[in-house]
């Protein structure tokens, strides 16, 4: 049996904690109150300075304020919530914005150029996506996220393999099998 020493002491933990929770519950919602606020602010300033400019360079003046705007809201969320979860779907709404900009700077370019950019788009996205997976931390997750990764830096280094013809594409299709073990 605990002595009353030790039940009392228990008990005035457990106060102070639960005040603890209490009293910072208020300003981390007007914390992300305010990082919300700010990040539509900012969000709106960037995209007035966007009207300056047109075509393929105002379109991602557009795409980069929306994935800063993104990435600020996103990661107050999750630090209001603070939970794993919380954490893992910012890191895959920020992945999702980051794409968006990404292929908005591919659509300026041509040819072979402008589909290694698209893959390589596609690769940075699968790998902020097996990150975010991966942090929930079981084995399968993990080794989902590193399969995914490589197999998407392989379809890199295949479409890099198009820019060449003959026998130069094909020692390039065989260096990629061979770094990734295809």
């Amino acid at each position: 049996m605990r002595s009353p020493h030790s039940i009392l002491l228990i008990g005035a933990a457990l106060l102070w904690a639960a005040s603890h929770v209490h009293a910072a519950t208020p300003q981390a919602k007007l914390a992300y109150q305010q990082a919300r606020d700010a990040a539509g602010a900012n969000y709106k300033s960037a995209r007035a300075q966007c009207n300056s400019v047109t075509g393929n360079p105002r379109d991602l003046c557009i795409a980069e304020a929306e994935a800063a705007r993104v990435r600020t809201e996103e990661e107050a969320r999750a630090k209001y919530e603070d939970t794993l979860d919380a954490y893992t779907r910012a890191r895959m709404r920020i992945a999702d914005a980051n794409y968006d900009r990404d292929k908005t700077r591919c659509a300026a370019l041509t040819g072979n150029d402008k589909d290694v950019c698209k893959e390589q788009a596609k690769a940075t996205l699968i790998a902020a996506q097996a990150d975010a997976k991966a942090d929930q931390k079981t084995i399968e997750a993990r080794n989902e996220a590193r399969q995914d990764k490589l197999a998407a830096a392989y379809k890199v280094a295949i479409e890099k393999c198009d820019a060449f013809a003959g026998a130069a594409k094909d020692q390039c299709v065989s260096a990629a099998k061979t770094e990734f073990a295809r």
